[in-house]
């Protein structure tokens, strides 16, 4: 049987605030009728503006969702709805499900034993050495620009920097080069000028820049350094490697605009292997995220990595169902710190990384920034995580074993879990 998420949980899934607040407007008992929950599904039937009211219903081993609505929105308002009410305990089980649902969880079970198919293996689909050459030159050459323009920023100052378009030349230029790694590295230094210490942290970025074009030129580059750049491993040969089978917790998740498309990180750390993942995801706006993973819970799975000297990304190779969730293991600050200090050594540009600390809480320092910590020090909270309410009352000042993704600029809060082991997501 699969544990009753809360309403925190149910929430995080929206794709987006308003989707919350509509989703909240159906939630009540009045809304919904043959409604019923067994061990793998809710589902029910939502008044509309219609004569037939809304089916929906969700897949809890997956998760997975389904409405009979027009809403683009994944999941939709309907089904986060349908999620909450079964949050407060208004859903009646059930002894099987309805006949619509059984159907569409069959469709789900016969599509999910059919066999992958094989990878392709026709000449053509085969890499062209020729072209593979032209892009390594192409790339190459690129990234001696790039380093002649950092050498040019360095001697002449970066006072010319505080326009937003600095560097939209140099982004396109490699973009032509076929280096896209590099080339969204570059467009994103635009987010450093304005903020405290901005020179400082202007040059820090500069510096891994041209850490990284001298380790590419060593042969060959590690594939920490050409993932970095921009040559990119196939899903495809991802899944054909090793996988790594495991009880992991569902730490969080944040998603990011950024020209267009969203970006979903969700942070996963393994009971066995103590290994972190991040599963990453991204779609253009007003579409669909994978939203499989629900903050809080425990799934058995096999995960592959992405190659790299301090493997991170993930993909989710198979799942073997939901387990109940308890508070995952914390480790101390220090601990913490030398698991960031490892992941660094192997890949210094790594730019976040979770953590679960345990018998931790905010606290401030004398400046009256925020920390999170306990008596012998604490670690800085991103300033986009402006003052943490919701943890400080949460605590009262008690420790907790809290979630969070470690960045150069600070810890961003993910998840806690408090002394009855009760998720709350933040």
């Amino acid at each position: 049987m699969i544990e009753r998420w809360n309403r925190d949980q149910v929430l995080a899934l929206a794709p987006d605030a308003s989707s919350q607040k509509a989703a909240q407007g159906v939630s009540s008992p009045g809304k919904w009728s043959n409604a019923g929950v067994t061990a793998e599904a809710v589902w029910g039937e939502c008044k509309g503006s219609g004569s037939k009211p809304y089916r929906a219903c969700v897949d809890l081993s997956g998760p997975a969702y389904r409405c009979s609505c027009p809403s683009r929105k994944f999941p939709c308002k309907h089904a986060l709805g349908l999620l909450l009410l079964w949050s407060a305990d208004g859903v009646p089980d059930a002894d099987a499900p309805a006949d619509w649902v059984a159907e569409w969880l069959d469709q789900r079970r016969v599509r999910a034993e059919r066999p992958a198919p094989a990878p392709r293996t026709a000449a053509g689909a085969a890499p062209d050495p020729k072209r593979a050459e032209q892009r390594e030159q192409r790339v190459a050459a690129g990234l001696e620009e790039l380093e002649r323009w950092l050498a040019d920023q360095v001697r002449q100052g970066v006072a010319g920097s505080r326009r937003h378009d600095h560097w939209d030349g140099l982004v396109k230029r490699l973009v032509d080069a076929q280096a896209p790694g590099v080339a969204g590295t570059v467009s994103r230094l635009g987010a450093v000028l304005g903020g405290e210490d901005w020179p400082a942290r202007l040059l820090s970025e500069y510096a891994l820049l041209h850490l990284l074009v001298v380790a590419h030129r060593r042969e060959p580059p590690a594939p920490a350094v050409r993932g970095r750049v921009g040559f990119q491993t196939s899903r495809e040969e991802v899944l054909a490697g090793e996988t790594v089978r495991d009880l992991w917790d569902v730490l969080g998740r944040r998603d990011e605009e950024q020209d267009r498309l969203i970006s979903r990180r969700v942070w996963l750390r393994g009971r066995a292997s103590g290994r972190a993942a991040l599963v990453l995801s991204f779609a253009p706006v007003g579409q669909a995220l994978d939203a499989s993973l629900v903050t809080g819970t425990t799934v058995d799975a096999e995960l592959a990595f992405y190659p790299g000297s301090a493997p991170l990304r993930a993909l989710v190779a198979d799942r073997h169902g939901a387990v109940p969730a308890t508070v995952p293991p914390g480790s101390a600050l220090e601990r913490a710190l030398e698991e960031v200090a490892a992941a660094l050594a192997g890949d210094p540009w790594t730019d976040s990384w979770p953590l679960v600390l345990d018998a931790v809480a905010p606290m401030r320092d004398g400046n009256g920034s925020w920390l999170l910590g306990g008596p012998d020090g604490g670690l800085p909270l991103h300033p986009s995580a402006g003052a943490p309410w919701r943890l400080v009352a949460a605590s009262g000042g008690r420790p907790l074993t809290v979630a969070a993704e470690w960045t150069p600029q600070g810890l961003r809060p993910l998840s806690m879990w408090d002394e009855e082991g009760q998720v709350m997501v933040l």
